[in-house]
């Protein structure tokens, strides 16, 4: 493994790098919703409004399970972005140190941010495994599933729930390239999944007739082989053996540095389940508004998804970047990187809303045949249209917060945008129906980026951004 120039010069922080690291991992992560669109797609065009239904409550079913612990990625990226920056600004101020055990020291560190995360991934996902039966019972129970829609998201969940260690393995792989900045292997490995995806299902729903089972068989598959891809590109890139790759350091595994982890993960996950119980409520008021409703708003939140995965490509470039800059203490670039990254961010948020104003009649024509939900589609899709806008801000600070594993200060916002969401929602969801439901989504989006937003101008009057990292 190379140490890269950071060992020898300051972070880079102008525009081009910002860009640089971001263009890659959008690549990567627009094949992440590109397989719920290519699923979404294929049954929305089976004629039947109840799978597009269940299609949808069994996506956000896997959203509150799965998503509830992508703080293994975000942990892993932060964490991971840290360590770099602290051996590399170390490397630097002891220009005698044997470059050579350097980078021996380096990749024993990052390795073992990795096995960890790994190993959280696979006792969460067995857990959830084991839980099967009673999660999709219960969870499609909360979710108000009609009996019609219920059934056909059963039938999806009973395959999909074989790959679910597999995905959470996913979450800890993007965050540990992501925070060391290499894009690229995301890139490769989103999109090796992506691809393989989209091939299975098409072959297993046309070719071998397998309809809804078939959607979720071909998701199942790709994701198991994008962790053999993403274990083969980590030995490459640490240059590695496979039984050194496969081996844990006691040093890297002591009391203090699990509880780091276990402290930063636990915030992270009473943020991230509170935001994925948010969309879940979303979910449920589509529900109890019938099937129709719970079809169009499935089609019309891929446009949400595919818009954050986007802007998630500066968000991550701002959290590498400010991670680096906390791990040296450099405070100075710190304030540089949040600007850049800001301006990067709404520049592109006003692009992809354009694209989206330009594209939507094509992509509701794609989605979906079922000339109903078509029609409502149509209905409400400015609001959709304008996702990104709304959006950005939130995406943007919540980089710049996991580039500095502020942990509490994630929770606490989380928390606190939590009160006040959903008695709003339920106030627009009874007095405007389905405009209260979009409402209420861009009300998620607001809420985050004035609580963060709150946040930063403090630190940044006070002149400290040090108080943001309670968890250090």
């Amino acid at each position: 493994m190379t140490t890269n120039s950071a060992a020898q010069h300051p972070i880079d922080t102008r525009y081009q790098h910002i860009v640089s690291i971001a263009v890659p991992v959008m690549l990567a992560n627009l094949a992440m919703p590109l397989q719920s669109v290519i699923d979404t797609a294929v049954v929305g065009n089976m004629n039947e409004a109840a799978n597009l239904a269940g299609m949808g409550l069994a996506i956000q079913l896997l959203s509150l399970l799965l998503v509830s612990f992508n703080f293994l990625q975000y942990a892993s990226s932060g964490l991971s972005a840290q360590a770099l920056g602290q051996l590399s600004a170390s490397h630097t101020a002891n220009s005698s140190a044997d470059s050579g055990e350097g980078v021996k020291q380096m990749a024993s560190a990052l390795l073992s941010i990795l096995q960890r995360a790994l190993v959280l991934a696979f006792i969460i996902g067995g857990v959830l495994l084991i839980a099967k039966p009673w999660l999709i019972k219960y969870g499609l129970q909360a979710l108000s599933a009609n009996p019609a829609s219920g059934a056909a998201a059963k039938t999806y969940l009973d395959v999909r729930f074989w790959g679910v260690i597999a995905e959470l393995m996913n979450f800890a792989f993007i965050g540990w390239f992501a925070g060391q900045g290499k894009t690229r292997y995301m890139l490769y490995q989103q999109g090796f999944i992506a691809l393989l995806n989209i091939v299975l299902t098409l072959f297993f729903v046309y070719a071998m007739k397998l309809g809804l089972v078939g959607v979720a068989l071909g998701t199942t598959i790709a994701f198991w082989s994008g962790v053999v891809l993403a274990l083969w590109l980590s030995r490459q890139h640490l240059q590695l053996s496979w039984a050194a790759l496969l081996t844990t350091d006691a040093e890297y595994f002591t009391k203090s540095k699990m509880l780091r982890l276990f402290s930063l993960n636990k915030d992270i996950f009473i943020r991230t389940l509170i935001l994925t119980l948010s969309f879940a409520w979303v979910t449920k008021l589509s529900a109890q508004s019938g099937d129709l409703v719970l079809a169009a708003n499935a089609i019309l939140l891929q446009v949400l998804s595919i818009s954050a995965f986007a802007l998630d490509g500066v968000a991550v470039s701002a959290e590498t970047l400010t991670g680096q800059a906390a791990g040296r203490r450099d405070w100075r670039r710190f304030a540089i990187i949040v600007k850049r990254t800001g301006i990067v961010s709404y520049v592109l948020a006003l692009l992809l809303s354009l694209i989206w104003w330009l594209a939507m009649p094509t992509y509701l024509q794609m989605m979906t045949n079922i000339e109903p939900v078509l029609m409502l589609t149509r209905q409400y899709q400015n609001y959709a249209i304008l996702l990104p806008l709304i959006g950005v801000g939130a995406y943007w600070l919540d980089g710049i917060f996991f580039g500095l594993t502020a942990g509490s200060v994630i929770r606490n916002a989380a928390l606190i945008w939590a009160a006040i969401f959903f008695p709003i929602s339920w106030l627009l969801y009874q007095q405007y129906a389905m405009t209260g439901i979009w409402l209420s989504v861009w009300c998620i989006l607001i809420l985050r980026m004035l609580v963060l937003g709150i946040y930063l101008y403090r630190a940044r009057r006070t002149g400290s951004y040090e108080i943001l990292q309670p968890n250090s």
